[in-house]
């Protein structure tokens, strides 16, 4: 999977809904094939999230990739009770997106909702270090290799 995405982030820099990409982890884990991430570009938010559930030893970065942690954020109007319900939909999103990253990198969950609390932008290296990626793509030669399967379509 090639990501390259600000996340649930919209243009304004608000936010959608992290639940579609709580979805796509989800099916990430659950399909039998190891699934292959690439971050080319960005990933923010959510999409760090996604690029590291892909299969461990097959998630990579090409070298000018910028990868971002933060938490939910969120634009709500109307009555209390609903900017109330809101809100704890946020701050359990906020963890369970969380504990996703940290099972997925090794972080303590504290360390991760301390990264996110304020944007916390990463190089391709520093995603290595921080376990989100497990290499960075410098030639063509680190590009993971071709599905055998292909050559017989």
């Amino acid at each position: 999977m090639y990501i390259n995405s600000p996340g649930t982030a919209s243009r304004d820099g608000m936010s959608g809904f992290e639940t579609d990409a709580f979805a796509i982890a989800d099916t990430m884990r659950y399909i039998k094939p190891a699934a292959h991430t690439i971050c080319l570009g960005m990933a923010y938010g959510t999409a760090a999230m996604l690029l590291a559930t892909g299969a461990k030893g097959k998630r990579a970065c090409l070298p000018n990739a910028s990868i971002m942690l933060h938490q939910p954020r969120s634009r709500t109007q109307g009555q209390a009770a609903d900017i109330e319900l809101r809100a704890r939909e946020v701050l359990f999103n906020r963890r369970v997106l969380a504990q996703m990253l940290s099972d997925r990198t090794g972080q303590p969950v504290e360390t991760i909702l301390r990264d996110m609390s304020r944007t916390k932008y990463l190089d391709a290296n520093q995603c290595v270090s921080y376990g989100i990626v497990d290499n960075v793509l410098n030639t063509a030669a680190d590009l993971p290799s071709v599905p055998t399967f292909l050559d017989k379509l």
